[in-house]
């Protein structure tokens, strides 16, 4: 007999909008539809928001892990850490190494893809450029010869869902086109092309900013640079890290505001740090402090990714930017689930999905977490 869950009480954040008191059914794995019949485990939730299972695009590892390791133990504390605040889809972001090391770790990646712990692989780096490396070893950078992204491609075996790169380096552009006629996401970052150039790449197929403003030249107002062009084009979503050390607030609104929250996918581009104490860990080949949740490299201190939880980015855009709930939901849930093409399982709260949600209490602080119809954290008193 199916499993069946009944949350009640709560506030639930549907496509149509927020439904005060809102009423979810779980009929094993999904969510259901109204249907005569029993109760089952009933939870009343009072007090509390119900949104959808957050969906992280760029991660490259949390709980002291690295999907870079290119092990299934790895990558499973790195899924398990972030699962438990609140990402209930995930794809595995690698850093920069040498050719054949990265083909063997999208190898592995994938086959945790295929059994459906992992929403796919995303390669950052190594077709970027040096000016704006941050936390890439300047040493295993190279141009993105369409030779060497189509390897990296199979080497994933269909499970490749985005490639990061400048666009201005030697067979940039071809390697765009390439992405976007294979159904891979094509994301301009880590670059240092200039606003003629984002344009170009746009036009080639691009249609993500990985983590707008940083790693790419400032906004200028003679040079612009790519900020305004990714801003401004309807085709593009733009990744924002809401860490609080990343962007300033200001500028976290002056993305929601241009590109409207239907074009904002929020991301941690966490290491292996993430859910961890501060200290020394790992990030690829290079080696990371960190202080006061905040990572950066030990040569050179560019910052190094994040420690973020997507939890807690959630938190701070209702509380501190004091964004509408509904459009943070459009940010971390439903727009990089359309992106990564897995918007008909998960998302959206909606009769036939995967029962993936999240419950927050009052102050939006994590208070429980279902995925696939089993409590990861189950609410305390329910």
């Amino acid at each position: 007999m199916t499993k069946r869950t009944v949350l009640t009480g709560a506030r639930a954040v549907l496509p149509e909008g927020v439904r005060e008191d809102g009423r979810l059914v779980v009929e094993g794995t999904t969510l259901a539809a109204e249907s005569p019949g029993g109760e089952g485990d009933v939870l009343d939730l009072s007090g509390h928001w119900i949104v959808p299972g957050f969906v992280d695009m760029h991660v490259h590892g949390g709980g002291g892990a690295s999907f870079s390791a290119g092990t299934p133990e790895e990558a499973l504390t790195s899924i398990r850490t972030h699962r438990e605040h609140g990402t209930t889809t995930m794809v595995a972001s690698t850093v920069t190494g040498d050719l054949d090391d990265l083909c063997r770790q999208a190898a592995a990646l994938s086959e945790l893809a295929e059994e459906g712990e992992l929403a796919g692989v995303h390669f950052e780096g190594p077709f970027i450029s040096c000016e704006r490396r941050g936390a890439h070893d300047p040493s295993l950078l190279r141009d993105p010869d369409p030779a060497d992204v189509r390897k990296l491609l199979d080497a994933a075996r269909g499970t490749a869902k985005m490639v990061t790169l400048a666009p201005e380096r030697p067979g940039g552009l071809e390697s765009v086109r390439l992405l976007a006629d294979s159904g891979v996401i094509a994301a301009v970052g880590h670059t240092d092309t200039d606003y003629d150039g984002t344009l170009e790449a746009i036009e080639a197929g691009a249609t993500v900013a990985t983590h707008l403003f940083n790693a790419m030249p400032p906004l200028g107002h003679r040079a612009p640079g790519p900020v305004p062009a990714l801003l401004e084009d309807e085709r593009v979503t733009v990744e924002l890290i809401n860490d609080g050390t990343h962007l300033h607030p200001s500028v976290l609104e002056l993305a929601f505001d241009r590109a409207g929250a239907g074009r904002v996918a929020l991301i941690t581009d966490a290491m292996g740090a993430a859910g961890m104490e501060d200290g020394r860990y790992p990030l690829g080949p290079l080696e990371v402090e960190v202080k006061d949740g905040v990572a950066r490299l030990i040569e050179g201190g560019s910052i190094a990714g994040s420690t973020l939880t997507l939890d807690s980015a959630f938190r701070r855009s209702v509380t501190v930017d004091r964004l509408p709930v509904p459009d943070v939901v459009q940010a971390i849930s439903t727009n990089p689930a359309r992106l990564l093409g897995v918007d008909d399982k998960v998302g959206t709260l909606e009769p036939g999905k995967y029962a993936d949600l999240v419950v927050l209490d009052e102050d939006f602080a994590l208070a429980g977490v279902m995925r696939r119809g089993e409590w990861v954290v189950r609410p305390l008193g329910g």
